[in-house]
This record gives structure tokens, sequence and C-alpha cells, in this order.
């Protein structure tokens, strides 16, 4: 069984920090060209714009329900006033209908402050998108956040996974603290690695997280606003260190049942990868499926970053569809250091020219 890497959570707006000033839009049709051929970096407003109102929907990471695939980034540049390099938070970049598939302009930051759940009355310093899904069956779609919430190390360690749950608005309020039922926990261990997916083919979203000793914690779907899933059983064997979907089909074998990827680390997107499958049924997850790849996925020319002493790296962020075509598009983030970087968006038509680029240092301002 073959596949092509996707990101689960990988993302970004407005007067970038690769031009020396702000501009208006240029029309799609009449954007700069920038000296390695790709389209000037997107410049946009020093003040985000209002996340538009959704209905609800059934695209993938639509937090606002408006139909339009939204884009989560985690690694967000540095400001320099910021000796020490604390982590600015997660930005999420709303989607559009435009032919640039997303809109800089129309971000959030979600920051540990603003939005974790406090745990024993301590905030986490770690805030990081883990998997985006609709949880609650509202239309949409949530957030599940990794955090670090305070342990001792003696006993069961609390759980880390929050969650953040979509809206009209899109992302907002405080999140919710994972629920996971004591019967659905083995171990000492830290739930981790969550992946979201039918698994039971009832309809619903459910979760499978990490438990000790290569086990798997399923946790039915809907869940509520508390946190809590419908229903857990024991956590079942044929798990690993890491979890993750099946790319690009959550369903690998085409059985109405979608499964589960295991292998010893967290796959690296965009890269090729091993693991073995455990597959989806009525009970969730549990049956042996065999070996399964992920296909590496090929990057474009990345796009000029200023000069440094230290050499860019670029790295996939997602392999979804963003435009709507039912293909997948790629977005990547090349950075020089934790100071500069910029993101693109390519269509999944032509790998040659982004349909925009912008740095995360928008999510400064």
């Amino acid at each position: 069984m073959r596949a092509t890497a996707a990101v689960a959570i990988g993302v970004a707006g407005a007067c970038v920090v690769l031009l020396a000033g702000c501009t208006s839009h240029p029309a799609p049709d009449d954007r700069p060209a920038a000296k390695n051929g790709d389209i000037a970096p997107l410049s946009g407003r020093a003040t985000a714009l209002p996340v538009p109102r959704g209905k609800g929907s059934r695209v993938p990471a639509d937090f606002n329900g408006d139909g339009h695939r939204d884009l989560v980034v985690n690694d967000l540049v540095k400001a320099p006033r910021d000796t020490h390099g604390d982590d600015a938070g997660i930005g999420v970049v709303y989607g559009t209908g435009s032919p640039r598939a997303l809109d800089p302009a129309v971000r959030r930051l979600l920051t540990p402050r603003a939005n974790a759940a406090p745990v024993d009355g301590t905030l986490p310093a770690a805030f990081d998108a883990a998997a985006a899904c609709d949880l609650d069956k509202d239309g949409f779609s949530d957030l599940i956040v990794a955090t670090d919430p305070p342990y001792n190390g003696i006993g069961r360690p609390p759980v880390p996974l929050q969650l953040l749950f979509g809206s009209p608005s899109g992302l907002g309020g405080k999140a919710v603290v994972l629920r996971i039922p004591e019967k659905a926990r083995y171990g000492n261990d830290w739930p981790d690695h969550p992946v979201c997916g039918d698994f039971d083919g009832d309809g619903s979203t459910d979760l499978a997280v990490t438990a000790s000793a290569g086990r798997v914690s399923f946790l039915r779907g809907p869940f509520t606003r508390t946190g809590a899933p419908r229903a857990a059983t024991a956590p079942v064997p044929g798990g690993g260190p890491a979890l993750s979907a099946p790319s690009p089909k959550p369903d690998a074998n085409g059985d109405g049942y979608d499964d589960l990827v295991v292998s010893a680390r967290t796959p690296k997107p965009g890269a090729s990868a091993k693991g073995t499958l455990l597959l989806g049924g009525p009970d969730g997850p549990g049956r042996a499926g065999g070996r399964y790849v992920f296909d590496a996925v090929q990057t474009p020319p990345a796009p000029a970053l200023p000069s440094g002493e230290t050499t860019p790296t670029t790295d996939v962020l997602q392999y979804a569809d963003f435009d709507g075509d039912k293909r997948p598009d790629l977005v990547t983030r090349t950075h020089r250091g934790e100071r500069a970087d910029v993101l693109a968006l390519y269509p999944a038509t032509t790998r040659s020219r982004p349909l925009l680029t912008f740095s995360s240092s928008v999510f400064l301002r």
C-alpha cells in the first residue's frame, strides 16, 4: 500500500518581513515578479481582517465552516526584540474562494495565555497544533493542541492534549483538556500523536492516541464541548511509538473504515517513510494491515530569503487541497534560523509559480 505523504498540521498574513515597506494588494494577474521568478511576497494589512462567518461544511480543516480549507502554522518567526526566542504561538490563516485560496490578512494568533486551558492552575508553555478535524460533528473543524501540563514524574501523567473548537467565527476562546477515561489509558506514557478518523465507520470522527507498551487509546466520537468522547474501551495492542494517518486517503484499503499508520517515529512531512497499518473496523482500529509507505513529495525551488550566514531550509507544511479542485496543493516554509521565513502555496497544476507567498512575521503585528 502506497501513498503520498501529507501533513496533519502545518502555517501563517500582511506586510511581510521580506519587503522594505507595505504596498496595496496586487491583482492576481498583475503580481510583481521576484528575482527568482516567484511572485513577490504578498503584502497585506497590519490589522487582521475579521474572519468570514460560515454556516458549517464538511471541508477538512475548515474552522469557520465557510467551505474553504484553512492553514495552521506552528513555527512562527521570532520578533527581533525577543532575545529569549519564546514561542509566538499557533498561526491560523483562513481560506478564501479567491484564486489565491488563502488570505493572510484574515488570520488569528492562538497563544497559551489567551487560548490554553490551565492545568492545576498553571498555563502550559508549549502550545503546538497536532491535528484538525470536526470532533463534535457541528460542521466546524476543531484543533487538537499538544501542551506540557505540570507533572512531578510520579504515577500517571495528566493528559497533555487540549481541544479548541471551531465556530462560525473560527477558532478562539479557551481550550478544554481532552478527557481520556481511565479505562482507555494504559501505563504511564504521555498520551500523544493524536490522529483523527472514522475508525469504526459510524459517521462520527474518532480520535486515536498512543498509550504505553505499543497500545492505542481509541476514543469514539462525537466529542462533547467539555472534551469527553462518546465512548471508549480498553487500549488495543498493535500500536507503537508514533501514530499517523494514511495519505492521501485515511481509508487505506477502501473498506469503509479509516486506518492508522504505526511507525517508530513521526514521519517527517514530505519525506519518504515506512510504517505498518493498523486497520479500522466496527470495533475501531485493531487489525494488522501490513507494510505501508509514504512517498516523498518533491518540493519546488524555494522562494528567495534575505541573505544571511546560514543556509535556508525548506520544509513541507501541508500537502492537501486548498483551492477546491480535489487535487493536493503544496504549502512549504523556507526559513533561515528563527528570524526570517517565507511560506508558499503551490497549486496542484504547477510547482513553478506559487499562488502566494508571505512571511509568518505577520503574526507578530
